[in-house]
């Protein structure tokens, strides 16, 4: 789906359907708007179901003032207006009250962007603006003061967090990385490690650029198809259980011994189609689309491993709590997640660039997932299926373990179960 397309009626509607489905705001809470070309603003409005908003329900406001719809614009309307005349560049604005990024405002904090490298490249530091009353000019102008100040998104005293961008898509990844970003740190805190941000030095390493050589696909096979619809179903079913974002996570499966498809960079993980994945034969990617950028370490994997056939790459927030806080995330928990699972190494950050065979060499049927810092959980199996049954089961394991920490100590499984686990179920 060409998002940008759509009409800012309905963009603004699927936007907030996602925001609200997914727990960032509340029935009452947020609002969202679009700077047209010719001056228009449209807005979401006031004292309306964010659960059950139609394009009908948007508000269009004219530059003269006009307001044309059926409701109020939204009470927050004179910020909005003030961001726009602050920064040229911003065409949509997000704002609304998810819990986590809440917590932050509460406790007078911004959550620090730099625990991952997509993380900080696309919010950047986060600005804070102290509290004001709803709805009010004053509010509207420290707001847009803090805006000025060139951050992308600004975190509000005692209220919720705005993100601004050239898109409303872009506004909207900002304002949903920031809230994993939130949670992530959270869940950090309670591993009794402090989360590690990463340096300019490491932040670096992932700005460098690395093209593929291309060529053009003579033909589809049926298993290439088959492929196709298997890995959109399942990085959209990963983006709805929330172990990927919208702008963040990979995914592959290997259609033979010479060739991979894998996602594509820089597309909203929850509207990417069959078309948009990229074809990878032998180090060439297919020709005029965009690879992930993880593209040569799931070759390097393949190339490795004959008997994986599908590789996923994510953020799930709770095990990335630990790869944050550089430490290992236990799965000696229940027979479940040492059978999915079995140890998982904790690899340090920088492997993923360049060091493939650091990441491929540890994989094997006895270690199907691996955990690297600051970066990534990656699991692999003979099909996505497995693949993301790993991955989801590893985010429950360390969700697990996340909540023990309220209870008491942790008790994991003994020796003697894991040897007779390994005999029933592993050998």
């Amino acid at each position: 789906m060409k998002f940008s397309l759509l009409h800012p009626r309905d963009q603004l509607v699927t936007t907030m359907e996602r925001i609200y489905h997914y727990g960032m705001t509340t029935t009452s809470g947020g609002n969202l708007s679009i700077l047209d070309e010719n001056g228009d603003m449209w807005i979401t409005p006031a004292g309306v179901d964010k659960g059950t908003l139609r394009p009908a329900d948007i508000i269009c406001v004219h530059p003269d003032g006009n307001i044309v719809g059926p409701h109020k614009p939204s009470s927050e309307y004179p910020f909005h207006r003030a961001i726009y005349t602050q920064r040229p560049d911003f065409r949509a604005i997000v704002h609304a009250h998810p819990p986590a990024l809440v917590a932050f405002s509460l406790a007078r904090q911004t959550p620090d962007t730099r625990i991952l490298a997509q993380t900080h490249a696309l919010c950047g530091p986060v600005g804070y603006a102290p509290y004001r009353l709803p709805g009010s000019l004053e509010l509207g102008a420290i707001i847009a003061e803090t805006f000025a100040q060139g951050v992308a998104s600004v975190l509000l005293e005692n209220h919720g967090i705005v993100a601004g961008g050239a898109s409303l898509l872009t506004a909207f990844q900002r304002f949903e990385t920031l809230d994993f970003c939130a949670r992530t740190l959270i869940a950090a805190a309670r591993t009794h490690n402090q989360a590690q941000p990463l340096s300019d030095e490491q932040l670096a390493l992932a700005q460098q650029e690395e093209t593929l050589p291309t060529f053009a696909p003579s033909a589809h096979t049926g298993r290439e198809r088959e492929l196709r619809q298997e890995i959109v179903a399942f990085t959209r079913r990963a983006y709805q259980r929330q172990l990927m974002t919208s702008a963040a996570g990979n995914a592959s499966a290997r259609v033979d011994a010479r060739t991979f498809l894998i996602t594509p960079h820089g597309q909203d993980r929850l509207h990417f189609e069959i078309e948009d994945l990229v074809l990878i034969q032998e180090g060439r990617g297919e020709q005029g689309k965009t690879p992930s950028r993880m593209a040569r370490l799931h070759q390097a994997i393949y190339a490795a491993h004959p008997d994986i056939g599908a590789i996923l790459m994510a953020q799930p927030p709770g095990v990335m709590a630990f790869g944050v806080a550089g430490q290992p995330l236990d799965t000696r928990l229940i027979p479940e997640s040492y059978i999915m699972l079995r140890d998982i190494p904790l690899l340090p950050y920088g492997v993923q660039f360049g060091a493939w065979q650091q990441v491929a060499t540890p994989l094997s049927p006895a270690t199907p997932a691996l955990l690297i810092q600051n970066e990534a959980l990656l699991t692999t199996g003979a099909t996505l299926l497995q693949a993301f049954d790993r991955m989801e089961v590893a985010e429950f394991s360390a969700q697990a373990v996340l909540h023990t920490t309220s209870l008491g100590a942790l008790a994991p499984i003994g020796d003697a179960e894991i040897a007779e686990l390994e005999a029933k179920f592993l050998s």
